[in-house]
């Protein structure tokens, strides 16, 4: 999926296939994440609803990233050498 590409809710389609799963949880990701949601969604979280979704991706990235590829992949830090 690059940058380019828009995806719409019609491209969401969890239970079929894994590939179909992992693409689905991808474009659902692109889609959650913009910001027309995220300023209307983000301000009404309470503080137990902020700490709860960092603490839960921030485990999903320990359990599956190195330290270079959170530092390169989410922190877009190239530049990082462990």
């Amino acid at each position: 999926m690059g940058s380019d590409h828009n995806p719409s809710t019609h491209e969401i389609l969890f239970g079929l296939n894994r590939d179909e799963d992992e693409r689905s949880l991808a474009a659902f990701l692109e889609l959650f994440s913009r910001e027309q949601l995220t300023s209307v969604l983000i301000p009404r979280l309470t503080e137990k609803e902020i700490n709860q979704t960092v603490q839960f991706l921030t485990g999903i990235m320990r359990n599956h990233l190195s330290e270079n590829e959170y530092h390169t992949l989410f922190l877009g830090d190239n530049n990082h050498h462990h």
